[in-house]
């Protein structure tokens, strides 16, 4: 999530994100290492992907860092692989805009990674699935490595990027690998701002931020069936997976203050467009915005259920668009 969950005034948000860049008492909660033991090669890949995210030689995948620079280069090399194309406008999105920084106000350089697949029904109506992969970088000499902020929510879209190559979706999709997400979201209002295509044309925008840590109440928030109630009985019929099952909210009216999450991360210049969308995360946990967000820190089980159900949540959301 990240400068995530936005909704925060930028005072607090500053406390939480950079005050908490001090040393820290490890939380309560026994921590379980993460082991990369997957019988499935696909959860071991979804691992691997946060995993090289979130090492310290990237030094928090801060904006217009090196270790920026390095996730993106590891996330052209993961697209393609993949034999997900470019799209015509290129595979890289540079932009420059004013953003948050722990001093104030700045200009901050990022670049997007977009990559598309055509839709077997649909092809000219869309489909854009987000996820930023910055994170907020090293502050008092501590690496922020934001494991779950937003490596995990990076690793779940691959996930679905590597099911919609396997089996073509009836919609479009472009998938954006967001920058900036912590500045402001950047990236994403610098997407709708200058998108590959109409805005018009864009039936969802389905937002992946932190989708690792759902072992505290075992639930992946699905953020937008307030605003967009037709997609609530769609997401209803996804069944659990494993432990973890999709819950609703955190987007009415009664939700105040950090409860509400329809601006809290890059669904929010969408929604703000117009567009529909529908934010997929977890609930914040002690390591939100800490240096102990670490990879060590994700329960393998709970996070190949998470991804699991996204994936089944995606496939829901492609079917069950634009039909009468």
């Amino acid at each position: 999530m990240a400068a995530h969950r936005h909704l925060l005034p930028l005072s607090a948000l500053a406390g939480l994100a950079f005050s908490a860049c001090a040393p820290t008492t490890p939380p309560s909660a026994t921590v379980e290492p993460a082991e990369i033991a997957a019988t499935d090669t696909r959860h071991a890949q979804w691992l691997e992907d946060i995993r090289f995210l979130a090492d310290d030689s990237l030094e928090g995948r801060d904006t217009g860092s090196a270790g920026g620079e390095a996730a993106r280069a590891y996330l052209v090399r993961r697209l393609e692989a993949m034999g997900v194309a470019a799209p015509p406008m290129g595979r890289l999105q540079p932009w420059s805009m004013q953003g948050r920084s722990p001093s104030g106000p700045r200009n901050w350089t990022g670049v997007n990674v977009l990559g598309v697949v055509p839709g077997t029904r649909l092809t000219d109506r869309y489909i854009v699935v987000t996820a930023h992969y910055d994170h907020v970088g090293v502050h008092d000499g501590q690496i922020h490595n934001g494991a779950d902020d937003n490596a995990s929510g990076v690793a779940t879209l691959l996930a679905i990027a590597a099911e919609v190559k396997r089996q073509a979706p009836e919609h479009s999709v472009l998938f954006a690998l967001l920058d900036g997400e912590e500045r402001g979201l950047l990236g994403a209002r610098h997407l709708v701002e200058a998108p590959p295509f109409p805005l018009s044309s864009i039936a969802l925008n389905l937002n992946l931020d932190m989708t690792a840590r759902a072992e505290t109440d075992n639930r992946l928030w699905a953020v937008g069936t307030y605003q967009n109630p037709r997609f609530r009985p769609i997401l209803e019929a996804v069944p659990a997976s494993g432990a973890i099952s999709l819950a609703f909210g955190k987007d009415t009216p009664q939700d105040t203050g950090a409860d509400n999450w329809v601006q809290a991360s890059d669904h929010g210049p969408f929604h703000t467009a117009g567009v529909p969308f529908i934010y997929l995360g977890v609930d914040y946990h002690p390591d939100y915005h800490r240096p102990t967000d670490d990879f060590e820190r994700i329960k393998p089980s709970v996070f190949a259920s998470a991804t699991e159900l996204s994936i089944a949540a995606f496939r829901a959301l492609d079917q069950g668009l634009d039909r009468p």
